[in-house]
């Protein structure tokens, strides 16, 4: 097969089919504005795809595919780099993409074929989305991805900014299995900065291409990758997305095969929640968390979610109990009251504020959203830390209930100092007037 293609693993009719898409792409670019036209083109033989989109230039463009030969040397960096070629025709080509007409002709696989087969061997759920992501749906595809990946489950995406790195994030923070598919040359991500993830995908996971270096970049790279992640999954979790034809294309390809189709709902008034709450109002599975996920796998209480506690650091039950203070602190970020402005409204100390919401940050259980904004973090909801705290009299057994002198003097429980903390300056204290001294106006 090699002495036929120039590359292991890729024949020579697939490998010419990576040159000819090379060659239309400006006509698929075109084609992809309208996602009900692209498809069935990528379902077409190379012949017919050349008469359909050849126009003029059909003859030179047949020609041209009939005397096609393979560069063995265009292949030697792929090598170098560690990457493997399968095609449709190879015994390691991915089962899941069978026979579909819509599926790649070829794939290219940064990481090894025997771990993607090991990865294709579990369930597969791509987790998709915007990347024009709010902090709410990146903390909520990381713990739904990192949730997954600590209970055995293959987690699949393409790999860019927004919720895509979120979701890739999430999965290798378990060290779990994690899939990418890329929306061009499988040795480079884009944008730069998700370097390292790439690196770290390769090392853990696979990253897929059906695409060789060399091509120019092109628009409908972006859809195709989406079929791509469609066809390979068992069920398809859409976290963020607007009203953007491409941010539902995976959604719209899955539903088509028969796949399973999800959504995290979002705020109504959000724009980035457009398309996920048009889904569920399609009739979307309703996600909120990793155990739903498994539910619509599995079965509902078939198979529970793995503790994520025990996957990354230490189990729950050993971690220290949250002081007051900043239980109280978390409690209210967690309703709503995610900036500095609202949370000094009740008239906290602004010292002892930014203590507390610092060592939140340290402890991992606050992050650091859009516009300064504070969220609870996945390890605060997996550890239950949202929680209503206690009132500081508690251990005394005394009652949280107003006596008559507090009610007259409007002093509440929550200004007493909990232990172990310092008290707030002025707290329970009614005003004073100010005095004048004499010869001051």
């Amino acid at each position: 097969m090699s002495a036929r293609s120039g590359q292991p693993g890729v024949c020579r009719d697939c490998a010419r089919r990576a040159w000819l898409l090379g060659r239309l792409g400006l006509h698929l670019d075109f084609k992809a504005r309208d996602l009900e036209r692209l498809w069935p083109l990528l379902e077409l033989g190379d012949g017919e795809l050349i008469d359909a989109l050849g126009g003029r230039a059909r003859a030179e463009l047949h020609a041209a595919h009939a005397a096609w030969r393979p560069e063995p040397a265009s292949f030697s960096a792929l090598e170098q780099m560690g990457t493997e070629g399968v095609c449709r025709h190879h015994r390691a080509y991915p089962a899941r993409l069978g026979d579909d007409p819509l599926s790649p002709h070829a794939l290219h696989i940064l990481g090894d074929t025997a771990r993607l087969q090991a990865l294709l061997q579990e369930k597969v759920v791509t987790v998709v989305g915007t990347r024009r992501a709010t902090d709410y749906g990146m903390e909520t595809a990381r713990a739904l991805a990192r949730g997954l990946a600590a209970s055995g489950v293959t987690v699949a995406s393409v790999l860019g900014e927004g919720i895509p790195m979120a979701v890739h994030e999430g999965a290798l923070r378990t060290h779990g299995g994690t899939l990418a598919v890329m929306t061009g040359d499988v040795r480079r991500c884009s944008p730069a900065w998700c370097g390292s993830l790439h690196r770290q995908i390769a090392e853990h996971g696979c990253a897929l291409s059906e695409l060789v270096g060399g091509v120019r970049p092109r628009g409908w790279w972006q859809p195709g990758a989406a079929r791509t992640l469609a066809l390979l999954a068992d069920l398809v979790i859409v976290v963020e997305a607007g009203e953007r034809t491409w941010e539902l294309a995976c959604a719209r390809v899955a539903r088509l095969r028969g796949v399973p189709v999800a959504a995290v709902p979002g705020r109504v008034s959000s724009p980035a929640s457009l398309g996920t709450n048009a889904l569920l109002a399609e009739g979307a599975l309703f996600v909120r968390g990793a155990q739903d996920a498994l539910d619509a796998l599995y079965g509902v209480a078939t198979r529970q979610l793995a503790s994520l506690d025990a996957a990354v650091s230490a189990p729950a039950a050993d971690a220290p109990s949250l002081p007051p203070a900043l239980a109280n602190v978390l409690e209210r970020v967690g309703r709503g009251e995610d900036t500095l402005a609202r949370l000094l409204a009740d008239g906290s100390q602004p010292g002892e504020l930014a203590l507390a919401l610092t060592e939140l940050e340290l402890l991992g259980l606050l992050r650091r959203g859009d516009a300064g904004r504070y969220l609870p973090s996945a390890e605060a909801s997996a550890s239950r830390h949202i929680v209503r705290p206690q009132c500081p009299e508690a251990s005394t057994r005394q009652s949280c209930s107003l006596s008559p002198a507090e009610e007259r003097s409007g002093r509440s429980p929550a200004s007493a100092s909990p232990k172990g903390f310092p008290r707030a300056r002025g707290a329970g204290r009614g005003r004073r007037s100010r005095r004048t001294s004499p010869g001051r106006s």
